[in-house]
């Protein structure tokens, strides 16, 4: 009895203990997980009181100027704050990476998808937070060209027409009388149909979300949290937070999921430490456009094509139930797909940018260049931004561009016939020496056309968790993030020293176990 419970005590005890802990031991569980339970909207309100019986909204508006001027007998510190905001600047100043601080926007960016807004303000100008709007002669200090009611409309009547100026036959009065905080529509008037229609741009941000399910986003469903744009990007005085890298090259005055998740929202700590690389939108948007579909490809150069009659062509091929491609002669052969899988990039939040007096280099042209890599996580250029994995749209095609300067070129696409605009004479030389006239800028008299790339981060659209990336999506051999090299990743890659070191400690242990028995059994015999 005794040796039987020194055996009990000395082997048997410690394993059972061991074993016992091994079973119940959850390293990957955190102690105390955020709840997501006690996030806190607030109170929706809208404004608290009713402008139906302001003194100042009883006169008959003859023009939309004096509804600006009545809106900033109250608000009126709102005109200064507007005066520093980008919806109605179009231009700031910015710091790049190797080149330090730079003046950009939509005055000197170049996009590919409509290229540009100089001399094409008439129709670009709908979505500016103003009045009259021309890249050279608007007057940004005039505060009655702001547009109050673009942004605070509730009737859903308001509209803006050419030169962002309001379609005729509006009744201001009506407008003025009910407006309220930016709703999804207000937003989604010009962030949903920038580039040539809905979510033709962004692939994110669609018509859909006005009332969508929780399938299209967590967020805004209508029967769920049912959100608003605001709700995220909180703005104060004016400041709408939330950055594009193809307007923005820092990651300042950002909006973040950390805002209200915090960084360690889940009860797992293996994926809380996910965050420290992985974005939260890489994980919880698997893919994107999901009720319209998006333009991932623009081919400018197939443009002008018109019918032996001289009618404008326009046709569908239908490529997948998911995709298609188009023509037509104003545009050009244009690819549209939806239900799409992001691609995958470091990024920093820092993005350099090619602007309109820039040298081309090489037979590609990205617009845009993320700054970030792996090893920005170990040596960050920036300690509050170093890198991780997000998600992306990369928006291809192919724009004219001067081969003798080696420079892109601004072409005027809007306009009246007769007037060198493309969309109306079909006459590149007219329509590029219109563009490049009109910003003082030289062109050789030549055109070409080149390959671009721009890069328009997936932030929205947030599917339901249990549709989230699962672990085996990314740590595969032909998974999402094949494409992203220079690191380890369980799952993915292989180490030859690793797979020696396992096979050798498999022999050592087989070994170890065939010498223990070895020896005891000829102990044994010995002791016979």
């Amino acid at each position: 009895m005794k040796k039987f419970l020194k055996i009990f005590l000395i082997i048997l005890l410690p394993e059972i203990i061991i074993f016992t802990l091994i079973s119940v031991w959850e390293p990957d569980k955190i102690s105390q997980p955020f709840d997501n339970g006690t996030i806190c909207l607030g109170e929706k309100t809208d404004i608290p009181v009713s402008h139906a019986t302001f003194p100042e909204l009883q006169q008959e508006f003859d023009s939309v100027q004096q509804v600006t001027k009545a809106c900033l007998k109250c608000h009126n510190n709102v005109d200064d704050q507007l005066m520093l905001n980008e919806h109605w600047t179009w231009m700031k100043e910015d710091t790049i990476p190797g080149k330090g601080k730079v003046k950009m926007g939509k005055e000197n960016i170049i996009n590919n998808f409509c290229v540009g807004v100089a001399t094409n303000e008439e129709l670009c100008a709908k979505c500016h937070a103003g009045y009259g709007y021309t890249v050279n002669t608007f007057d940004p200090n005039k505060t009655e060209n702001m547009d109050c009611l673009m942004c605070h409309d509730k009737t859903g009547t308001y509209a803006k027409g050419a030169y962002g100026n309001p379609l005729p036959n509006l009744d201001f009065n009506y407008i003025a009388k009910n407006v309220g905080e930016p709703g999804r529509k207000n937003c989604g008037f010009c962030h949903f149909y920038g580039g040539g229609g809905n979510n033709s741009k962004h692939g994110d941000l669609e018509a859909e979300l006005v009332a969508c399910s929780r399938d299209i986003d967590v967020h805004m469903d209508k029967d769920g949290l049912n959100m608003s744009c605001v709700d995220c990007h909180k703005t104060e005085n004016h400041n709408i937070p939330g950055n594009l890298p193809m307007v923005s090259s820092s990651p300042g005055n950002t909006t973040s999921c950390t805002d209200c998740h915090t960084d360690s929202p889940h009860k797992s700590k293996l994926l809380n430490d996910h965050y420290n690389q992985v974005s939260c939108q890489t994980c919880h948007i698997p893919k994107y456009a999901k009720a319209a579909p998006t333009k991932v490809y623009w081919d400018w150069s197939t443009a002008g094509t018109v019918a032996a009659d001289g009618s404008i062509l326009d046709s569908i091929y239908e490529v997948t139930p998911d995709t298609s491609i188009r023509y037509d002669s104003k545009h050009g052969t244009t690819t549209y797909a939806k239900n799409l899988k992001p691609e995958y990039l470091w990024h920093n939040g820092y993005t350099d940018h090619h602007f309109l007096t820039d040298t081309i280099v090489g037979d590609t042209l990205y617009l845009t260049k993320l700054f970030g890599s792996y090893e920005d996580n170990i040596h960050p250029m920036d300690p509050k931004h170093p890198s991780k994995i997000y998600p992306f749209k990369i928006m291809r095609g192919k724009q004219p561009y001067d081969p003798v300067n080696m420079t892109l070129v601004q072409i005027n696409t809007f306009g009246k016939k007769g007037t060198g605009a493309f969309w109306a004479d079909f006459d590149w030389n007219k329509s590029i020496s219109n563009g490049m006239e009109y910003l003082g800028l030289p062109w050789s008299g030549e055109y070409d056309f080149i390959y671009t790339e721009s890069h328009w981060p997936v932030s929205h659209m947030v599917s339901p968790v249990e549709q989230s990336v699962s672990c085996e999506e990314c740590h595969s051999n032909d998974g999402i993030l094949q494409n992203l090299t220079g690191f380890y990743l369980p799952g993915r890659d292989k180490s030859k020293a690793i797979e020696i070191a396992g096979i050798l400690f498999i022999i050592l242990s087989i070994l170890g176990v065939a010498t223990h028995a070895t020896l005891r059994i000829i102990s044994r015999k010995k002791c016979n």
